[in-house]
């Protein structure tokens, strides 16, 4: 839940500071000036951009989030029996330990949505969020495919 929180405030203060770059853009094109104008355009680029990777993030949370809540429904939710260091965080060796199963099962159903999130969960879990994040997508685009 604190997570949750935590998303919410950045997101208020991420749209609270593009909203004011934006203010600031629109008075820069209206001063009419050339080198004003394309700070104006560069201004109201950027803001766009922040937008548009705000509302990427939050897709792909409530996404993510409904598989797993999915799946854990159906009982297909990797055990949590790894230990965990002080933070939380399951330790790397135990965590490891776990990874070829995942990458086993979506090597023999790579179609099934199942497979691509409890890799991307092996690969949090072992702390590689970049390859993380990418099996989780997969794992979206199968689930809205079928």
């Amino acid at each position: 839940m604190k997570g949750k929180i935590a998303v919410i405030v950045m997101a208020v203060l991420l749209v609270f500071y593009l909203l004011l770059a934006g203010v600031r853009a629109i008075a820069f094109i209206e001063s009419g000036e050339p080198l004003g104008i394309a700070i104006g355009v560069a201004l109201l680029v950027l803001p766009l951009i922040g937008f548009w990777a705000l509302a990427r993030e939050i897709t792909f949370g409530i996404r993510s989030e409904r598989l797993v809540r999915q799946l854990d429904e159906l009982g297909g939710l990797p055990s949590v029996d790894l230990p965990v260091r002080p933070s939380g965080r399951p330790y790397r060796d135990a965590a490891d330990a776990q990874f070829p199963a995942a990458q086993a099962e979506v090597e023999a159903e790579p179609d099934n949505w199942h497979s691509w999130l409890r890799l991307g969960l092996a690969y949090d879990a072992s702390g590689d969020r970049k390859r993380a994040r990418g099996a989780i997508r997969t794992a979206i685009a199968l689930e809205r495919t079928r």
